[in-house]
């Protein structure tokens, strides 16, 4: 291992060594109060969560605010934002990666964690919407012939079942081989044996070998470029079971698009949420700089732009339509009994963009990135639920109009969700590094012959 002095920014003094140190404590130090004390909230939204699906399965559907109107509530908007949380965070990884933006060392290994933690939360929730979830295997795409069933291939709830397994499979692939180098690092550097066994076993064998380095550059590279259009894809498929109908309000071509700039969107900002405290609760200021932040904020800006282009071709081809029934979909969105939950999603997702990220002192400033990546969030959390409840509230019929709103249960599932998210997170934080030692070294401490020798 070289001992040469660290170069690059945000590091200067440091060692290579040193680096290792700091990016592999987090897993090795009893960990702070303000940890334990996130953990222990979180893992009350965790039993309020689970205890909201037990009751479901022993009272029904009925305990939530759906119903025969807005069969769709807060179920499915929930899983289409968790879907946009995960999008976002394999797009970030892997289009940064192929367009070789080096500072994205700083922050893959976070996103991409974020990816995986996502869709796991997004996949309860349409096996909560089923109303059966104990025959839920009913869904994978095989031919049960010993039941005499044969899944609905022509069904959109199968297009979904593809769409999923199809990229968590890949974003976990993804993210795990990205684990590789660092799981053998923190096999050498373990002291119990335990510790030794599990991460020997996590690593496969990796020895840091040029072959090793040269395998792995190849497939990593491979699944990137596997998971840019797939995730794309998916997203587009989901955007696609609304634009297929004919209800006012989803039958619109500019759905797929709309879908995945509104997930990048989103997701961005909840990258923010988490890194902001992150860098700062595991003291990594000198490796997750204002810098990369900043850069965050100015592909906020891009993507916050284009959900803005949206939201306005959205209502300019309610009025060009001529169609009677797009128009008062859109009048009702925005002066029906829940415009405030419209006005919410416009205030939320355009102002914190259009006027505020667009001054340099706000988008270096750590308190005010987390605030815009909280404001944003419910902005988009409202975005799904203005999709999805109020256009199923306001059909052709007026006889067939009712309102929709959540209960108690749907407000603590809801809650829970975002539990077991964190929850994810802030034990990931504690069994492998939040960056990428071996990728954060290839920029800030460029050396010939990096690919031996690996973990230091």
């Amino acid at each position: 291992m070289s001992d040469a002095p660290v170069t690059g920014p945000g590091a200067a003094g440091h060692t290579a060594g040193r680096i290792t140190t700091d990016l592999v404590a987090a897993t090795q130090k009893f960990p702070p109060i303000a940890w334990h004390a996130a953990f222990g909230f979180c893992q009350m939204l965790i039993v309020v969560f689970f205890s909201c699906i037990a009751m479901y399965c022993i009272e029904g559907y009925g305990i939530f605010g759906a119903n025969n109107v807005v069969n769709w509530g807060n179920d499915i908007a929930s899983y289409i934002f968790w879907i946009a949380v995960a999008v976002a965070g394999t797009l970030v990884s892997s289009i940064l990666f192929l367009f070789r933006q080096k500072w994205r060392n700083a922050v893959n290994r976070s996103t991409e964690a974020m990816t995986v933690f996502a869709i796991n939360i997004a996949g309860i929730y349409p096996l909560i919407h089923t109303g059966r979830p104990w025959v839920d295997y009913w869904l994978i795409p095989l031919p049960w012939s010993q039941l005499d069933l044969w899944p609905q291939f022509k069904s959109p709830i199968m297009w979904d079942v593809f769409a999923i397994t199809g990229y968590a499979t890949c974003s976990v692939l993804f993210f795990y081989l990205g684990l590789l180098p660092d799981l053998a690092t923190l096999r050498d550097r373990s002291k119990h044996w335990l510790q030794k066994l599990i991460y020997g076993a996590l690593c496969l064998g990796w020895k840091g070998t040029a072959s090793d380095w040269r395998h792995y550059e190849r497939a990593y590279s491979q699944f990137a470029w596997i998971a840019t259009p797939l995730v794309i894809g998916m997203h587009s498929t989901i955007a696609t079971l609304l634009a297929v109908s004919t209800l006012p309000g989803w039958h619109a071509t500019i759905f797929p698009p709309y879908f995945v700039s509104g997930a990048i969107y989103g997701g961005l900002a909840m990258a923010m949420v988490i890194v902001v405290p992150m860098r700062s609760l595991l003291k990594l200021e000198a490796y997750i700089t204002i810098d990369h932040l900043e850069r965050l904020a100015k592909i906020m800006i891009a993507v916050g732009c284009i959900v803005g282009y949206v939201y306005c071709t959205e209502a300019f081809t309610a009025w060009y339509s001529e169609s009677s029934y797009e128009r008062g979909q859109f009048l009702y969105r925005a002066t029906g009994p829940h415009a405030w939950a419209f006005w919410i999603m416009v205030c939320c997702n355009l102002l914190p963009v259009t006027l505020l990220l667009l001054f340099r002192p706000l988008r270096r400033s750590l308190g005010f990135l987390f605030l815009v990546g909280l404001v944003v969030n419910v902005g988009m959390w409202f975005e799904r639920y203005v999709i999805v409840a109020l256009s199923l509230e306001h059909d052709w019929l007026p006889s067939s109009w009712y309102l929709y709103s959540f209960t108690a249960w749907d407000y603590l599932i809801l809650a829970g969700s975002f539990g077991l998210f964190f929850t994810q997170f802030l034990v990931f934080s504690r069994v492998a590094p939040v960056v990428s030692i071996a990728e954060i070294k290839t920029v800030i401490l460029p050396r010939p012959g990096h690919g031996k020798g690996g973990h230091d």
